[in-house]
């Protein structure tokens, strides 16, 4: 198996689950992972675009220590799906199952909650107890509050808003680890959370692997085409021919990939390259 050095682009690039997320964080962006979701047919991935970094909500530079990388812009994870509702009175039970929900997160999971509409749904300790856990990041169709000590813990937490309404006699979690929607979105616990400055995506657990690998390819492409740009290469027949190839890249099956990855794409484009530069 070759290593495909020459072209940026690392092949069985992981081999964990921290790798996985780590290499996500690194190389791609939703835009990339957002397109070839589309190309395979999984056109409704998105969540809504309210759905944001809450350090892009805010103005950051007030709590944040910027001398400390800053891991509040980006999350990849698995999710942990929680389901919530609205109450109108004490409930029985304060807070539902929130604490059993929270209790049993695992490392790089990514606490994803939706249903109720009238109160905060995380704060600075549901923060401080995820980040325990080791869990990769929150993600709440709904509000975040306790904004300076949220962001203080340098966690990626993605929210709509920030509200400061109590959710103890507002919301009640019903239900975690189950289906549910947000937006036109459907999540099954486990599927992979992918969420940057421009929004959050959710790619199908069983897909993953083969989303990850042909959205490192594109984004790979892209920085090449970006570069030939840049060095003045405006030849509409370059960029046509690269599109094509990286088509074929796409629709190949892997052990095909691998193989002949460097003759269809590496060596073809190198010599367009270099037949320009001599003209």
């Amino acid at each position: 198996m070759m290593n495909c050095k020459e072209t940026g682009i690392e092949m069985k690039q992981w081999n964990s689950d921290e790798e996985l997320f780590a290499l996500m964080k690194e190389k791609l962006y939703t835009p990339v992972v957002g397109d070839i979701l589309d190309q395979m047919g999984y056109k409704h991935q998105f969540l809504p675009a309210n759905i944001r970094p809450l350090e892009a909500l805010v103005p950051a530079d007030a709590y944040v220590d910027r001398s400390q990388p800053d891991n509040r812009l980006k999350v990849a994870g698995y999710a942990c799906t929680v389901l919530e509702n609205d109450v109108f009175e004490n409930p029985k039970k304060p807070f539902g199952y929130l604490t059993e929900a929270l209790d049993q997160l695992k490392p790089g999971e990514v606490y994803i909650a939706t249903g109720a509409h009238h109160s905060a749904l995380w704060g600075e300790l549901l923060t401080a107890t995820a980040k325990a856990r080791g869990a990769a990041g929150a993600v709440l169709d709904g509000y975040s509050r306790d904004t300076p000590q949220v962001m203080g813990q340098n966690f990626p937490v993605f929210c709509t808003q920030c509200w400061a309404q109590d959710s103890s006699v507002r919301t009640y979690v019903c239900d975690y680890r189950c289906t549910i929607e947000i937006g036109q979105v459907t999540i099954h616990d486990g599927d992979l959370v992918f969420g940057d400055i421009d929004g959050v995506l959710i790619i199908p657990k069983e897909i993953k692997d083969e989303v990850i690998e042909k959205a490192l390819i594109k984004a790979s492409g892209e920085k090449t085409v970006r570069k030939a740009i840049e060095g003045g290469m405006t030849d509409n027949r370059f960029l046509g021919y690269y599109k094509e190839r990286l088509e074929l890249l796409w629709t190949a099956k892997r052990g095909y990939f691998r193989l002949h990855m460097k003759i269809m794409w590496l060596r073809p484009c190198r010599s367009f390259l270099q037949e320009r530069g001599q003209r």
